[in-house]
């Protein structure tokens, strides 16, 4: 039973990037935004489990990488897609709406960025199964760093609406710029730091811990806006760590 302990984790991080794409669909952006960060919650710990029960194996690597395209590929694209459309005139994408004239298709080409992000999902996660470059660390940005930082904008906009951060991402043209810049950091040859634990040693992840602590204290003073300036703290931490 022990090896099947970690593989839950994995199917509960996929469970709640389903969740995330079903309420994006129906413009609940936040709730959506709030099951990918559960997902990341428990992607975290399936593969520290896996190394603690001894019980790592190419299936478990499969299917995690299964669950991140999904919860931090597919979801995160869903809830950007229906970002744009609440930009431009505060509805969200219908299908189902003036289907013979097919407007629901037409009035915000700009949306269509959105679908870089699975697409350099997949691709990254494809590498990184291949690469053995990336057992102690990453080359490029992880997906799960690039899902949480676009579902800090629907988060930012609510809670935040009037931080200078909200008014500059909220912007269509912005939005569309980050979703091809931060897809082609996905697979970018930029090292960095791995923040999945092998163990609890504070000497081994140093950098990991400052990364955790930094980031625990950046959310609890700038809520939301922390989040870019997270994402910016983490290829200088990278590097430090690189550089010792």
């Amino acid at each position: 039973m022990l090896k099947h302990i970690p593989n839950l984790f994995t199917l509960g991080n996929l469970f709640c990037g389903l969740l995330a794409i079903l309420f994006a669909v129906g413009g609940h952006l936040y709730m959506a935004g709030g099951f990918i960060l559960l997902g990341a919650f428990l992607d975290f710990f399936d593969g520290m489990l896996a190394r603690i029960l001894h019980v790592s194996g190419e299936l478990g690597k499969q299917l995690d990488s299964l669950a991140d395209l999904i919860t931090f590929g597919v979801a995160p694209a869903f809830i950007v897609f229906q970002l744009f459309f609440w930009i431009e005139d505060q509805s969200f994408f219908n299908p189902l709406a003036n289907w013979p004239e097919r407007s629901a298709y037409s009035q915000n080409y700009w949306a269509y960025t959105a679908w870089l992000i699975p697409l350099f999902s997949s691709l990254r996660l494809a590498k990184f199964n291949i690469d053995t470059r990336q057992r102690d660390g990453f080359i490029g940005l992880p997906t799960p760093a690039n899902a949480l930082f676009f579902i800090s904008i629907p988060l930012m906009m609510h809670f935040q609406p009037t931080a200078w951060m909200s008014t500059f991402l909220g912007q269509t043209r912005v939005l569309a710029i980050l979703c091809v810049v931060m897809s082609y950091l996905l697979v970018a040859e930029i090292p960095l730091l791995s923040l999945k634990f092998k163990n609890f040693s504070w000497q081994e992840n140093k950098m990991r811990y400052t990364m955790l602590i930094s980031s625990v204290l950046l959310l609890c003073v700038f809520r939301f806006v922390a989040v870019p300036i997270i994402l910016l703290l983490y290829p200088i931490l990278s590097i430090i760590n690189k550089s010792k």
